[in-house]
């Protein structure tokens, strides 16, 4: 580090690169200076500074917040917990596809969140490539078109999690799953509300799933050209329904969604696709 009679000698720009491009610890001492400085330029960068502190600040204690899950298991010596989460149950189209994470213990990626809140793709992607380049273990498992008009895609969703989790090449000691439990898995596991906003664990398998799903869709799109699926990803906006009634449907829509029922000329099936509400109420310590 610099002493701070040299960096008092630094121009401004120089000094934005460092401590604001670069992100390095500015010197308390530093910025009094710059406070003081008459210059607008220098207290506009002092502003700058106590600005990126104050978020940092809160960023930490975000990340702290959505790890408190993990550290309560982290107190009970469990290190090997692993955070799961699909993605895909609404789209007409494609499978659903699961993400199964096992973070380092106290790990934290700054921004990282729940999926549907990151909505810039290529911010996903990133998350994505850090989360496999730095976790202990991640998975991604399935459940294509055929299981979902099968088994409901309430239920092929718990499939793509089970075969998430049994591909992560290790056994985790502890599941932290999002607002469900994994069916036919002896592992310890705690169903959690919301559980992709209030874990990290979570929150990283969720991009794990979305980013993969994405990715299988944009692969769809070039077999099945004309339906935007790089675009809408399967899911039922007003494009895809108007392309739908259209064109018809692919072999990958989903034949049990009524959407679909209705342009191939089908009766709507009746029951509910999704589990009742009240699946995990009543179940200790799932809402936080």
């Amino acid at each position: 580090m610099p002493s701070l009679e040299e960096l008092l000698r630094w121009s401004l720009g120089e000094l934005r690169e460092r401590f604001i491009d670069k992100g390095r610890t500015v010197p308390d001492r530093l910025l009094e200076a710059l406070e003081r400085d008459e210059r607008h330029g220098a207290r506009a960068l002092a502003r700058k500074i106590r600005e990126r502190r104050h978020d940092n600040r809160a960023e930490g204690q975000r990340l702290r917040t959505m790890l408190r899950f993990e550290t309560e298991l982290y107190g009970q010596g469990l290190e090997l917990i692993c955070g799961v989460d699909e993605a895909g149950m609404a789209p007409l189209a494609g499978p659903v596809v699961a993400g199964a994470v096992i973070l380092k213990k106290g790990y934290r990626l700054r921004g990282l969140d729940d999926s549907k809140k990151i909505l810039d793709e290529r911010k996903r992607e990133e998350f994505a490539k850090a989360i496999k380049e730095e976790a202990i273990a991640w998975a991604s498992g399935r459940a294509e078109v055929e299981e979902i008009d099968t088994i409901n895609i309430y239920h092929a969703g718990l499939l793509a999690m089970r075969r998430a989790v049994e591909a992560l090449g290790m056994k985790p000691q502890y599941l932290l799953v999002d607002a469900r439990k994994v069916p036919q898995c002896a592992i310890p596991q705690r169903g959690i509300i919301k559980g992709d906003a209030l874990s990290l664990s979570i929150a990283a398998a969720s991009i794990i799933a979305k980013t993969t799903r994405d990715r299988l869709m944009d692969e769809m799109d070039a077999v099945y050209p004309g339906y935007g699926f790089s675009s809408h990803k399967g899911y039922p906006t007003p494009l895809h329904c108007e392309t739908l009634q259209r064109l018809g449907a692919t072999p990958i829509h989903r034949r049990s969604f009524q959407r679909v029922r209705i342009a191939l000329g089908l009766e709507p099936l009746q029951g509910d696709l999704f589990a009742p509400p009240e699946e995990l109420a009543g179940e200790d310590g799932l809402e936080a």
